[in-house]
C-alpha cells in the first residue's frame, strides 16, 4: 500500500473514513468480479494462443506405395485448436482426428498414384491465419525398392548386440542429456559399442561368409539403467545417439550392401519404455493397455487354448511385459497405423531386407496379422521373422503364414525363430544316446515338420542374446560344438550365429543376461585379445572360427542346402544320417555322437545314396573313392558331396 495514501486516509474525518471504507469494499468486490471475468476470458481465449508445434511423425514419406493413405501424428501445445491446411498436387487432407489430449492431431492424407516427389507446407491456422507451418517432403523411392529380396534360406545371419560388438566412436559413449552413462565394468551398463564400430568391422563379417546382419534394437532407449539391450524404445523414429545418428544407421546398411550383406532390424510393437516422450503427455486414455500394476501372465498357450478364459487371454495380451515397459494398445486404430507406418518408414529409409519382431504373440493378434500383411503387400519378397519363444512346435506353427488354425486365425508371418529345434540341439548334446535322447531328439524335432506350412523359412540357431551361450551349454566340448555347427549349416531353414559364438565365447544364463552379452574382444582400444584379427585367441578359438567360416562359405553356393528336399534315417548306435537333394546334387550328412568309430553301412542308406559310391568330404577336403570302406570317427560330423 502507498504510504502517502495511507497517511491521508488516517487524516480524514470519521464519516469520510467510513465512506472510504465502503467505497474500498465496493472496489474490492468490483476487482474480484473483474478478476473473475478476466480469468474467464483468458480461459476461453487460451486455445487461441499461438500453438507450439513440437513434432510430426513420420517426419517425411515417399511416393509410389500401393497403400495411398498416410497418417501423420502431430504433437504440440494446444495444437488441436488449429485447422491444418495442405495444398499440393496429388495430396488430399481427407480428415483431421482430434483425441482427448488437445496437444495432438492425427492427419489422414491421401497420396495419389501419380503424385510427384516434392516439398509442401502443412499450415496450422488459427482465426483464419496460418500461425505455424511444417515443411513436409515426399521423397522418391529407390529404384526397385518394392522388389527387394528379403533374407531367406540362402542366407546365414550374424546376430550382433550393438553395445557389445565394437566401439568405433568413443565420443558418443555417454550423452549428458541421457541418464544411462558408460560403465564397462557393469554387466548391465553401457559398454560403448556403436554403429561406427560395426561399419569398421564389416570386412570381418563378410570374410566369415555371413550374408545378413540382425542387430538387436538400435532405436533410442533413454532409460535410467540397463538401456544397453535396446528393448524399451523411447523414440520409434530415432536411433539412440550413443550408437550414432539415423544417417549413420543408413550408412551402415549402404556399406553392408556393398559387401553383399543384408540388414535385418529388430523391432518391438508390444511395448515401449517408460521414458518414451509420449508417456508424459499421452494422446488418450486408451493409448496404452492397463497400467504398471497389471503384468502379463506370460502364458502364451492361452492364445490357442480352446477352453481358455477370456480374462486370462486379455491379461496375456494387455498386461505389461515388465513394470518399465508400458504395453501398447494395438487395438487403438491410431496406434496400429502409427506402428505399421513406422515399419515401412524404416524399411524404405534404411534399405532393410528383413525385420525380426520381438515378443510376436504378445500384441493384439489381429493387428499383427494386418501389419505383416501390409508390409508384405508393399514388399512381396521381404521377410519378417517373429519371436515365439516356445519349445512347442504346435504353438510356434500357429503363427506361420499358410497355417490353417482351428480358431480361424490367419497369419501372414513368413518366418519364426525355431526355438523347438534350438532346445533340441542343446539337450541332444547334454544327454547320452537313448530312445528319445541325444541325436534321436534332433530326429524327433524334424519329424514334426509336417506341422509347419513351410519349415524352410524357420530361423535355426544354437543360441542368441537371451539364451545360455552354446559353448557353455555343452560344457565347452569342442567336438560337440563342431557337430552342432555342421548340423545348423546343413539342416532346413535359415541359420543364425550369435556374435562371439564363432570364437567360442561363453556365458551362463544364471550369472545374468549381461554375461550372455559380453564384449567381442578386439572391439575396444586396448583389448589384448582381438577376435577380428586372431591376435591372442587360443588355437581352439582360431580353429572354431576357421571351421565355421569353411562351412558358411561352402553353404553359400549350395542351392541344394537352401531349397533341396530332405531324407533322414533313424539314429542307430549314436549315428544320425540325412540327405539333402535336388535334381542336380545329392549331399549326405553324417553325425557320430558316440565315443567309438563307426563303419558306414552303405547298403542301409541305399535309398538316399541313389547308386552313388564316391564323394567329396567338405570339412576335411578329402575325396572318398569307395563309400563302402568309409569309417566315421567318434564325435564327428561329415558332409559328403556324392558322386
Amino acid at each position: 500500500m502507498d504510504r502517502n495514501w495511507s497517511f491521508q486516509l488516517r487524516a480524514k474525518s470519521k464519516k469520510n473514513l467510513i465512506d472510504k471504507k465502503m467505497r474500498s469494499i465496493f472496489s474490492m468486490k468490483s476487482a474480484q468480479l473483474l478478476l473473475f471475468f478476466a480469468l474467464s476470458l483468458s480461459i476461453q481465449a487460451a486455445p487461441k494462443m499461438k500453438p507450439m508445434l513440437e513434432r510430426v511423425e513420420p517426419a517425411f514419406w515417399w511416393v509410389g506405395f500401393k497403400n495411398h493413405d498416410l497418417q501423420l501424428l502431430v504433437h504440440g501445445d494446444q495444437i488441436s485448436a488449429t485447422k491444418p491446411v495442405i495444398s499440393y498436387p496429388g495430396v488430399v487432407l481427407e480428415s483431421v482426428v482430434t483425441v482427448e489430449n488437445p496437444n495432438y492431431l492425427f492427419l489422414n492424407l491421401k497420396i495419389d498414384t501419380n503424385t510427384l516427389p516434392g516439398k509442401f507446407g502443412i499450415g496450422f491456422m488459427l482465426d483464419g491465419k496460418v500461425v505455424q507451418t511444417y515443411q513436409y517432403e515426399l521423397k522418391a523411392r529407390e529404384a526397385g525398392s518394392s522388389a527387394r529380396i528379403g533374407f531367406n534360406s540362402s542366407d546365414v545371419l550374424y546376430l550382433i548386440m550393438p553395445d557389445r560388438f565394437a566401439n568405433g566412436d568413443p565420443s558418443n559413449d555417454s550423452k549428458p542429456e541421457m541418464a544411462d552413462k558408460l560403465n564397462r565394468t557393469e554387466q548391465y551398463g553401457r559398454h560403448g559399442g556403436d554403429i561406427k564400430g560395426m561399419i569398421d568391422h564389416l570386412d570381418y563379417v563378410a570374410d566369415q561368409g555371413y550374408t545378413a546382419l540382425w542387430l538387436n534394437p538400435v532405436l533410442e532407449n533413454d532409460m535410467p539403467q540397463a538401456s544397453y539391450h535396446g528393448y524399451a524404445t523411447t523414440d520409434f523414429y530415432r536411433v539412440d545417439r550413443r550408437y550414432g545418428s539415423n544417417e549413420d544407421y543408413r550408412q551402415l546398411a549402404i556399406e553392408a550392401h556393398k559387401k553383399g550383406i543384408k540388414m535385418i532390424m529388430d523391432m518391438i510393437f508390444n511395448h515401449c519404455g517408460t521414458g518414451h516422450w509420449w508417456m508424459k503427455d499421452l494422446p488418450s486414455h486408451d493409448w496404452l493397455n492397463a497400467d504398471a500394476k497389471t503384468i502379463t501372465n506370460h502364458r502364451k498357450s492361452v492364445q490357442q487354448d480352446p477352453y481358455g478364459a477370456q480374462c486370462d487371454k486379455e491379461e496375456f495380451h494387455d498386461g505389461w511385459f515388465v513394470p518399465s515397459m508400458p504395453d501398447l494398445n494395438q487395438k487403438n486404430p491410431l496406434m496400429a497405423r502409427y506402428l505399421i507406418q513406422n515399419s515401412i518408414w524404416w524399411i524404405e529409409y534404411v534399405g532393410l531386407s528383413g525385420i525380426r519382431m520381438d515378443t510376436y504373440p504378445y500384441p493384439d493378434p489381429e493387428m499383427m496379422a494386418e501389419w505383416t500383411r501390409e508390409v508384405m503387400v508393399e514388399y512381396p519378397d521381404f521377410n519378417i521373422v517373429g519371436e515365439e519363444w516356445n519349445t512347442n512346435q504346435v504353438q510356434v506353427a500357429y503363427w506361420q503364414k499358410g497355417k490353417v488354425n482351428p480358431d480361424g486365425y490367419r497369419s501372414y508371418l513368413r518366418s519364426l525363430m525355431d526355438f523347438p529345434l534350438q532346445d533340441g540341439i542343446v539337450k541332444a548334446f547334454n544327454e547320452n544316446e537313448g530312445w528319445s535322447e541325444g541325436l534321436n531328439r534332433l530326429y524327433d524335432v524334424l519329424a514334426l515338420d509336417f506341422i509347419y506350412p513351410n519349415p524352410r523359412d524357420l530361423v535355426v540357431f544354437a543360441d542368441n542374446h537371451d539364451t545360455e551361450r552354446f559353448f557353455t551349454a555343452i560344457h565347452e566340448d569342442f567336438s560337440k560344438y563342431k557337430i552342432a555347427m555342421a548340423y545348423l549349416m546343413t539342416i532346413r531353414g535359415i541359420p543364425q550365429i550369435y556374435y562371439g559364438s564363432d570364437i567360442l565365447m561363453t556365458g551362463r544364463k544364471s550369472d545374468g543376461d549381461g554375461m550372455l552379452r559380453k564384449d567381442f574382444p578386439g572391439g575396444w582400444a586396448g583389448d589384448k585379445i582381438n577376435g577380428f584379427t586372431g591376435e591372442g585367441l587360443t588355437a581352439q578359438q582360431k580353429e572354431a572360427q576357421q571351421y565355421l567360416k569353411r562351412l558358411i562359405t561352402w553353404r553359400k553356393g549350395k542351392e541344394v542346402i537352401h531349397t533341396g528336399k530332405m531324407l533322414h534315417y533313424l539314429v542307430k548306435e549314436g549315428v544320425y544320417t540325412f540327405f539333402r537333394y535336388n535334381d542336380k546334387e545329392n549331399i549326405m550328412v553324417i553325425f557320430n555322437n558316440s565315443a567309438d568309430e563307426k563303419p558306414f553301412k552303405s547298403n542301409h542308406y541305399r535309398e538316399g545314396l541313389k547308386g552313388a559310391n564316391k564323394g567329396y568330404e567338405v570339412i576335411s577336403g578329402k575325396s572318398i573313392d569307395d563309400l563302402s570302406t568309409l569309417k566315421i570317427p567318434a564325435h564327428s560330423a561329415m558332409i559328403v558331396e556324392l558322386k
